[in-house]
Formats: structure tokens, C-alpha cells, sequence
């Protein structure tokens, strides 16, 4: 019975050693690409505290069984409903785009399996997460829930219209391509917010955009990187076809 016990601990053991080192890598991964990038992005390091979050977050339980031995390769992997979690180099470059604070309550459109929330959650006071995909805003509020990220909200509902009830924003984060930037949102904002959200087409480049609303109605945009982003649904699909 020890034998079997102190085998159970080794192997639990090599266990945390080698997730530990894949999650090493993946971290330098994100270095790496921050670096190489840093022309394009304007971003030469990530903050500290997102990348203690990155490191902290285990991305392995915010993917499904059948692709978990690439959970820590810094790449999109696929998800439940033809969905994507993007790859951790867009969620650190995303995050620190943001620059979110402990006092903040952020907007997230597309939840997905809950990880951009995840990581969020951890850096801010409260984040509110729309999903359009009801099967997807289910599962991703119960692993959200399981995991004990207890300041988060999960909405299924149209993205393109925010969350009324909770605004104005600190600061609003979109994980889908839009074709514009949703004037909703923007007056969801508050004045001296930020938005990060990828602009363009299905069919044209997509590119990452920071949007800081520096009046009621005067906003600043700032191009960072081309990026390819699964598209909105619903109401952003007629703006999509103007």
C-alpha cells in the first residue's frame, strides 16, 4: 500500500513538473512573439502582472479533452461550436492592451470556454462576458463557476448591443471579428476607457485595434496588428453586408 501511495505522489509529481515546464514554454513563447512584434504592436514586453496571470490561469481546463496536449502551444486551438480560444500571445497582447486595473469592471463580448474572462478576472474587480452561443455561455459560466472565478458574469445574448444594465465600462474587450466598431459599445464606455477589438471583413485583413474614448464622443484609434479572428454573429452580420 506505501509503494502504491508514494508511486501515486511521483507520478502526480512528474505530473506538475512537466505542465510547469510546458507552461514555461509557453510563456517564453509569448516573450518571443511580443518581441518579434514589438515594431507592429508598439508593445515591447507585457506586463508583469499579465504574465503572472498567464502562468497562473491553466489554459489546459479552458479546452476540450481532445485537444489538450496542445493547450500550451501558443497557437488557437478549436473549442465546442465551431469557436476558437486565441492563441495566449493575442490574450497577453490583448489583456495588457487593455492596461486593466483592481478597481475595474470590464466588458468582454465572446466568452467562448471562458478563458479571456479567466485571465481578466484576476487583474480586475468585475468582468461581464456575453456569449451568443448558448451551449458555449453555459458550459462557460459552470467552468468558470467550478473554478472559483466568482467575479465574473456570464450573459448569452448579441455582443454588438453591450450590457446595458452594468455600463458605462472601464474598459471593453471583443474576441470576434467586427466590421465596425459598435457604437454601442462606445457609449457603454466610460470617457477615458479603453477598447480592444479586431476590425475588418471575413473576406479583407482584420486588424487589432485600441480605441480610447477621450470624449463623449471623440475617440482615439490606434492600428496593432493584422489578425485573424472568428466573425460576430447576429446584428454585426448586417453591418458586415453595408
Amino acid at each position: 500500500m506505501k509503494v502504491a501511495v508514494a508511486s501515486f505522489f511521483l507520478l502526480c509529481s512528474v505530473t506538475i513538473l512537466g505542465e510547469n515546464k510546458n507552461v514555461a514554454m509557453m510563456l517564453d513563447s509569448i516573450r518571443e512573439m511580443t518581441a518579434q512584434s514589438s515594431l507592429m504592436t508598439g508593445v515591447e514586453t507585457i506586463d508583469p502582472e499579465v504574465m503572472r496571470v498567464m502562468a497562473e490561469v491553466d489554459r489546459k481546463l479552458f479546452v476540450p479533452k481532445e485537444v489538450e496536449a496542445y493547450a500550451y502551444i501558443n497557437q488557437a486551438l478549436p473549442i465546442r461550436s465551431n469557436q476558437t480560444i486565441s492563441q495566449p500571445f493575442i490574450v497577453a497582447l490583448m489583456t495588457h492592451l487593455l492596461k486593466p486595473e483592481k478597481h475595474h469592471r470590464v466588458l468582454e463580448i465572446g466568452t467562448g470556454s471562458g478563458y479571456q474572462a479567466a485571465i481578466l478576472s484576476e487583474l480586475v474587480e468585475h468582468v461581464f462576458t456575453i456569449e451568443i452561443i448558448p451551449n458555449l455561455a453555459t458550459e462557460a459560466q459552470s467552468r468558470l463557476q467550478t473554478l472559483g472565478f466568482d467575479n465574473v458574469d456570464v450573459k448569452t445574448g448579441d455582443g454588438w448591443f453591450g450590457w446595458e444594465d452594468h455600463a458605462p465600462f472601464d474598459s471593453i474587450v471583443v474576441t470576434a471579428q467586427s466590421p465596425e466598431i459598435p457604437q454601442r459599445l462606445v457609449d457603454q464606455l466610460k470617457v477615458g476607457g479603453r477598447m480592444v477589438i479586431p476590425v475588418g471583413t471575413q473576406a479583407h485583413a482584420q486588424t487589432l485595434e485600441v480605441v480610447e474614448k477621450v470624449g463623449t464622443t471623440k475617440l482615439n484609434r490606434q492600428q496593432i496588428l493584422s489578425v485573424v479572428f472568428v466573425p460576430m454573429t447576429g446584428e454585426a452580420k448586417k453591418a458586415d453586408r453595408r
